[in-house]
């Protein structure tokens, strides 16, 4: 029975869907202009695990993330580059997908933008208009009225008339209410921007989410999801946007995943603490990363280091040693404890380093077990397992030889070595054998010869 810590209630919840058997889900993707960072490599893992799982377990999901594409931030980079909006945020919208395959992430089923729902956009102002729940300034742009809304702050337990009065500091005289927010941005000379009755303009940040997530899952949904940044007031003005326009509950569950912190502090490209997922992947592979991720719970901190990052590729390589020979077959994995034991893990809120700690006793199991068949059925609950959490898919032998740094001994050298001390050994030159494995250990290459010959691993 799957337990999800609800944001919503600030407790665990067992999970109810609204149509059983069926889950919708939305998570808040990426703004598209720059690489995408550590931070957002957490995002996409932790809900694709979530994905995985809930497919594993039997649901029917439809998984949707959106793109934001417009925004001050794209519009400014576009400038800086003399790019138009669509040439940069398409391109960045590109290098997203590559970073998401290098992380073993699985596409959503859908995963609309911003600009191509502008039609949606203002349909739901229009109807929040209706409602008395939006007006228009005098500079053009149009709010939202906060006051109005009486569940404001529900999510976040923030106390609306404290958020106003930290507001006051920053006075806009366009609005009617400091706390109110941008529903539609009326064009500045320069901007892109699209015809609507309130003028030229865009819409602001938090309608897009709500306009499309209603689109593609109806007014109300199962779960939404997103970085914990995001719980205010992304995520507060969502619940206040669609609830006022639909006059329904928006959405039943709420998940956040914690931050990747560095030296004590969130990562962020605000702050210009950030690694790209470009820049780790020229020292680790996808995979490392992803089990990286994995060794913390998604909403607790995630510390970024050079040894946690080492200790990941070392867990890794672990339970691929375990794997390594052993032919996989159709055994039923369903029916086993340890399979018990990991969906017991994942229903407890995605406890994903209580389900590692199952696949670390199963490869133990592997390397002591004599029984081939009995040694095959464990190596075939290890790799189903590893599958809901999005690893140990790849050929045992080709990730144990694999490696991200171009810079070391290539495997046709490695290869020509052994062939090399292979014969050493045959004409009795041990010293010359013994010579040739030093080296290579000494290039990080370890060495290991049996019934079979001599293989090799990184």
């Amino acid at each position: 029975m799957l337990r999800i810590y609800n944001t919503l209630s600030r407790q665990k919840e067992t999970f109810t869907p609204i149509e059983a058997g069926k889950v919708k889900l939305y998570v808040c993707g990426m703004t598209v202009y720059d690489l995408c960072h550590l931070g957002h490599a957490r995002v996409l893992i932790a809900f694709d695990v979530f994905y995985r799982f809930l497919q594993k377990s039997g649901y029917d999901v439809t998984y949707v993330r959106n793109i934001t594409d417009i925004d001050d931030k794209i519009i400014a980079r576009a400038n800086e580059k003399g790019q138009s909006i669509f040439e940069l945020t398409q391109y960045f919208t590109d290098e997203m997908h590559k970073d998401a395959d290098a992380l073993h992430v699985l596409p959503p089923n859908y995963e609309p933008k911003a600009t191509d729902n502008i039609k949606e956009i203002i349909e739901m102002i229009e109807t929040l208009f209706t409602k008395d729940l939006a007006y228009q300034g005098k500079s053009g742009d149009v709010y939202y009225k906060v006051a109005d809304f009486k569940n404001y702050g529900q999510l976040s337990g923030k106390n609306i008339e404290d958020l106003r009065a930290g507001e006051r500091v920053e006075i806009n005289t366009d609005k009617n209410d400091a706390l109110d927010f941008v529903l539609w941005k009326g064009a500045k000379e320069g901007e892109p921007f699209w015809e609507s009755p309130w003028g030229k303009g865009r819409p602001g940040w938090h309608i897009e989410c709500s306009a499309m997530s209603v689109k593609q899952l109806g007014n109300h949904f199962d779960i939404h999801g997103g970085g914990m940044d995001l719980q205010f007031p992304h995520h507060e003005n969502e619940i206040a946007q669609s609830e006022g326009a639909t006059c329904e509950k928006f959405v039943n569950y709420w998940m956040h995943n914690g931050f990747v912190r560095i030296d004590d502090e969130k990562m962020s490209k605000s702050l210009g603490n950030f690694f790209t997922i470009r820049e780790v992947l020229k020292l680790f592979t996808g995979e490392e990363i992803r089990y990286f991720v994995l060794g913390s719970q998604y909403r607790s901190p995630l510390n970024y280091s050079d040894q946690a990052l080492n200790n990941a590729k070392s867990g890794l390589t672990r339970l691929y040693q375990a794997l390594k020979g052993v032919v996989t077959n159709d055994f039923d994995v369903s029916k086993t404890t340890s399979y018990t034991r990991f969906m017991d893990a994942m229903n407890d809120d995605m406890n994903t380093p209580e389900a590692l700690s199952v696949l670390f006793d199963l490869a133990h199991k592997i390397n002591k077990e004599s029984d081939t068949v009995e040694k095959q059925n464990l190596a075939t609950t290890l790799v189903a397992l590893g599958d809901t959490l999005g690893i140990l898919q790849c050929n045992p032998k080709h990730y144990l030889q694999g490696s991200v740094n171009t810079d070391g001994i290539s495997t046709q050298q490695i290869e020509t070595l052994i062939a090399k001390r292979k014969q050493a050994r045959a004409d009795k030159d041990w010293a010359l054998g013994d010579k040739i494995r030093d080296d290579l250990l000494a290039q990080g290459i370890e060495l290991e010869d049996g019934a079979q010959g001599t293989t090799w691993r990184r």
